[in-house]
C-alpha cells in the first residue's frame, strides 16, 4: 500500500501536539513539508522529522502531496482549506471547522465537489478513555445514563500581540475555541439536544475578549442532561480534565488527565482501563487515512462538526437575549448542506 504524503501547515505550539502522529504511522504516512510564514518555526518541526522540506507558503508544495494538515489561526481555516480542496487534496483540519455557517458550508460542498475527505480534527473523540466511555453508555453497563459532566479546568494566556486574542479570528471565546470538543462529545455520547444555556465571564480572564470561562448546560430527549465547564483561567484544580457519566446503577469517570477510567458502584471504584495522558493524535490520523484509503466517512466530518458549532452559535446568541436556546434541529438528519 502506497502512503500518504502529507504536509502539516501551521507549525506553531498546536503542531507539536501533532508530532508523535508522524512516526507511529510511518508505515502508511509521508510527511513531505512543514510549512509556517515563520521559516523558523516550520524548521523546528522539520528537525524532528529528518528530510521534510521547510515552506513558507502551502501553495509551494500543494503538488507534492496527497493531504494536509491544517494547524492554523482560526480565521484562516476556510481560505486555505478551500484552497487546498480546490488543488485536490484530503483536508484534516484543526478545530473548530470555521468562522460562521456560510464558511462551513463552503468546506462541506468544496469537499464534495472534489471528492476529497474533509475531517475535523477533533481529537478527543478517538481518545481511549473516551471510546471507551462511549461504549459503556451505549450498551447501558451502569443503567440508563442520565447526566455527563465534563470538566476542563486549565490556565492559558497568550501573548497580547497573539491571533487569539482577538475575537475576530478566534470566532468567540473559550467554548468557541475549545469548548467546541466536548459540546462535540455531549452530542456523541446523549443525541439530540432539545435546548440549552451558556453562561460565560471573563471575570479572572480579563485577557479575555470574551468568555475565557464557560458554563454550558443542555437537555437532550428523553431527559438526559449533558454538561461542561471549561476554564482558561485555574490557578489550581481538582478536576482537571474529567468526565462523569451518571447512570441508574452507578458513575463512571473518565480521568482524562491522570489517564483512568473507572467505575464507581456504591462507593467501590473499580479500574476499567488505563491510557497514556494525552490526546492520542495518532488514533485521529489513522482514523483520516483509513477514510482516504477505504472512502469511509470520517467521524468527524464536517456536517456533524457543524451541529455542534450551530448549538454553540445558538446558545451564544440566546445568551445576548437572556434566554434558553432551542436546540433542536441541528441537522443530525441532514444529508445535503
Amino acid at each position: 500500500m502506497s502512503k500518504t504524503r502529507l504536509a502539516v501547515v501551521g507549525c506553531g505550539g498546536m503542531s507539536k501536539a501533532h508530532l508523535r502522529r508522524f512516526e507511529t504511522l510511518s508505515d502508511r504516512l509521508e510527511l513531505v513539508a512543514a510549512v509556517d510564514v515563520l521559516a523558523e518555526r516550520a524548521q523546528v518541526v522539520a528537525d524532528e522529522m529528518p528530510g521534510v522540506r521547510v515552506a513558507t507558503d502551502y501553495r509551494d508544495v500543494l503538488d507534492d502531496v496527497d493531504a494536509v494538515l491544517l494547524v492554523l489561526p482560526h480565521h484562516l481555516h476556510h481560505p486555505i482549506g478551500m484552497d487546498c480542496l480546490a488543488a485536490g487534496k484530503h483536508v484534516l483540519l484543526e478545530k473548530p471547522m470555521a468562522l460562521d455557517e456560510a464558511e462551513c458550508v463552503d468546506l462541506i460542498r468544496a469537499s464534495r465537489e472534489a471528492d476529497r475527505v474533509l475531517m475535523v480534527a477533533y481529537c478527543m473523540r478517538f481518545h481511549p478513555l473516551v471510546v471507551r466511555l462511549k461504549e459503556l453508555i451505549d450498551d447501558k453497563a451502569l443503567g440508563d445514563v442520565f447526566q455527563v459532566s465534563i470538566w476542563t479546568e486549565q490556565l492559558t494566556r497568550y501573548a497580547d500581540d497573539h491571533w487569539a486574542m482577538d475575537p475576530a479570528k478566534l470566532g468567540g471565546g473559550q467554548l468557541f475555541s475549545h469548548g467546541c470538543h466536548y459540546i462535540d462529545l455531549l452530542l456523541w455520547y446523549l443525541g439530540r439536544p432539545v435546548r440549552g444555556i451558556h453562561l460565560g465571564t471573563n471575570t479572572g480572564t480579563p485577557w479575555m475578549g470574551r468568555e475565557g470561562t464557560s458554563n454550558v448546560s443542555m437537555e437532550f430527549e428523553d431527559g438526559i442532561l449533558g454538561y461542561h465547564f471549561g476554564t482558561w483561567g485555574a490557578r489550581g484544580t481538582r478536576l482537571r480534565y474529567s468526565f462523569h457519566a451518571h447512570c441508574t446503577e452507578g458513575m463512571i469517570e473518565a480521568d482524562i488527565t491522570g489517564g483512568r477510567l473507572l467505575s464507581i458502584v456504591k462507593g467501590e471504584e473499580t479500574v476499567l482501563l488505563e491510557a497514556e495522558s494525552g490526546k492520542h493524535t495518532e488514533n485521529e490520523m489513522a482514523h483520516f487515512l483509513d477514510c482516504i484509503q477505504t472512502g469511509a466517512t470520517p467521524l468527524t466530518d464536517g456536517p456533524r462538526s457543524l451541529q455542534g458549532l450551530r448549538a454553540i452559535w445558538r446558545m451564544y446568541a440566546a445568551e445576548e437575549k437572556g434566554e434558553v436556546a432551542d436546540l433542536r434541529g441541528l441537522g443530525l438528519d441532514q444529508v445535503e448542506v
